[in-house]
């Protein structure tokens, strides 16, 4: 009786989303129809942006506010569509709902919707999966298994239960066909992201490739459920020593590549600003804590939840934070701290090459054959940006920043370096939303500089150990000075590297024989234009003969300007 009114009630609920919403809730794909629907968004996509730049397409004349308005329709277009194409792409959709370095304010306004409205799939879908990964019926597993899921997501959704034991869990249930939809769609979009790759305008500056592959990995390691209880575990792990953070506790009895059980924590989303006040939580303290909680997962084990967007946060009724969905994270290098320590004094002495070099020991920028222009703009960005007190500086601004100089110059950033970064700014906005005055900078600076302190040591002279430390690395720079050496004969030999001399002696008698050519060219236009003027007047058209006349005149001016600059240049030299 039960599930017979719980699943009128799922059907009643997704009557609110549209037929086509359903296609792809189901077993088997066709290849030629997904290939048929994806380049049709895309050449559609294309169409639609070409258009927007085009006055004659906005009746009455193009204006800010008609702009605007047509940004906000495509970007509602666009959300219903990949909605509409399914699993991958509502991911693909989730993964670029906070990048405003490449979307206007309304794309990205509209593709955080994605986060939580998503249809659910049928509950004998669930009972299916979970009878064929877990070898028994869901009698046989669980008490009290409510079929109407708590929340559907892109990859799956979640049901609450209750184990024989008497403990609430939470039962995560992949959608079905998911791995052979993936194939198809990754195959497609590896084409589409060629494409923009290579495009003059949109590929400048943009490591579309990297982010492809970075979402391929993303995408595989989530619809692994196996992997995203490891990585629950390892997060649950390195946050047991902080009572202010909470990670469920996963169930391996009852996972499977396609099925999670975790532990039921209850909690209101971290967004949710006034049913936060209503239970009587510090919004202030909670800001700060979130900053916190990421800036610990960066610094202390380099392993960090790379999609904290306000649906995988949330507090509980004691005030400790709580995440969830642990499919999509990252890790850093080893040498994260080193590298930190080295771009923070670089970025205090105001010493471009110094960061530079950070930035690339770190992975934040590629190198480069020429890393010229990079040293520039690093070094024109901390003598013009890099004003203000360290606490006072804006993640978003600084993003904005970064990626503005990579958009203009022959380096790119990384796809890991821009989830970090699309991280941060993801976190001082909820932090915003929780704390008009908070500020990400100044929670992070306390971090900033017991890092620098531990990297120079606790004890002793801190100028002391600075001094020591450039010295060690003069020494070092002596001593590997062969070796550039003979990298650099290296090169030569190679045709690899390009030597420019300049000989100022050269350039001036090249400057003189031009300017000696160019009068002799003058004074032989003089001597016709004069000439037919001559002509003219002995054949009695005089006023035929001012025409040549004056253009001889002008042409002369011209001359004797070039024959007193000539003379001055040489008088300088």
């Amino acid at each position: 009786m039960i599930r017979l009114q719980t699943n009128g009630t799922q059907k009643d609920m997704e009557q609110g989303y549209s037929d086509k919403a359903y296609r792809w809730n189901r077993e088997k794909y066709s290849s030629r129809r997904r290939f048929v629907d994806i380049w049709s968004f895309v050449l559609t996509l294309l169409f639609k942006l070409w258009l927007y730049n085009k006055s004659w397409s906005y009746p009455g004349g193009v204006s800010d506010v008609k702009q605007a308005a047509r940004r906000k329709t495509q970007a509602v277009w666009i959300r219903n569509t990949l909605l509409d194409l399914g699993p991958t792409f509502i991911k693909v959709g989730q993964l670029f709902s906070t990048r405003a370095d490449i979307f206007p304010v309304e794309y990205v306004e509209e593709l955080a919707k994605l986060q939580d409205k998503v249809p659910a799939f049928s509950y004998e879908q669930v009972e299916a999966t979970i009878e064929k990964e877990l070898g028994k019926k869901i009698p046989e597993l669980f008490d009290n298994f409510e079929p109407i899921p708590l929340a559907a997501a892109s990859l799956g959704q979640v049901h609450k239960a209750v184990l024989h034991s008497g403990e609430s869990v939470v039962v995560k249930v992949q959608r079905p066909g998911l791995k052979k939809l993936f194939e198809i769609d990754l195959q497609i979009l590896k084409g589409i992201t060629r494409y923009f790759q290579n495009h003059p305008k949109w590929g400048r500056g943009r490591d579309w490739l990297g982010i492809y592959e970075e979402c391929c990995r993303i995408l595989w390691e989530e619809i692994d459920y196996l992997n995203e209880g490891r990585n629950a575990d390892t997060f649950r792990r390195n946050f047991r020593g902080y009572d202010w953070v909470n990670v469920p506790r996963v169930y391996w009895r009852y996972a499977s590549s396609r099925v999670l059980t975790l532990e039921y924590l209850p909690g209101i989303k971290i967004s949710q600003y006034e049913a936060l006040e209503a239970a009587g939580l510090d919004r202030k303290l909670i800001a700060r804590q979130g900053a916190q909680a990421y800036l610990l997962q960066l610094l202390n084990s380099g392993f960090f939840h790379a999609d904290p967007h306000p649906g995988n946060i949330a507090i509980s009724a004691s005030g400790a934070l709580i995440f969830y969905d642990f499919g999509m994270m990252g890790r850093i290098k080893s040498n994260v701290r080193e590298g930190l320590m080295q771009t923070l004094f670089g970025i205090a002495q105001k010493d471009g090459d110094r960061v530079v070099q950070s930035l690339i020991d770190l992975g934040a920028i590629a190198p480069t054959d020429d890393m010229g222009p990079v040293r520039r703009s690093v070094q024109y960005m901390l003598d013009h940006f890099m004003d203000k007190p360290f606490e006072n500086q804006s993640v978003a601004a600084i993003s904005d920043d970064l990626y503005e100089i990579a958009y203009n110059q022959p380096f790119r950033f990384p796809a890991t370096f821009t989830f970090v970064m699309r991280a941060f700014s993801t976190l001082e906005g909820v932090g915003k939303g929780l704390d008009p005055d908070f500020n990400f900078m100044e929670v992070a600076k306390p971090y900033a500089m017991q890092l620098m302190t531990d990297m120079n040591g606790s004890e002793g002279n801190t100028f002391i150990n600075e001094l020591s430390r450039q010295a060690a690395q003069v020494s070092s720079t002596a001593f590997g000075l062969p070796r550039r050496l003979e990298d650099t004969l290296e090169k030569l030999e190679r045709g690899d590297m390009r030597l420019r001399v300049r000989s100022i002696e050269t350039e001036r008698l090249l400057r003189r024989q031009s300017s000696i050519q160019l009068s002799m060219s003058y004074a032989l236009l003089i001597s016709g234009f004069t000439l037919s003027a001559t002509i003219l007047v002995v054949s009695n058209h005089v006023w035929w003969a001012l025409l040549p006349g004056l253009i001889a005149l002008g042409i002369s001016v011209i001359l004797i300007r070039l024959l007193l600059r000539l003379d001055r240049y040489d008088r300088m030299y």
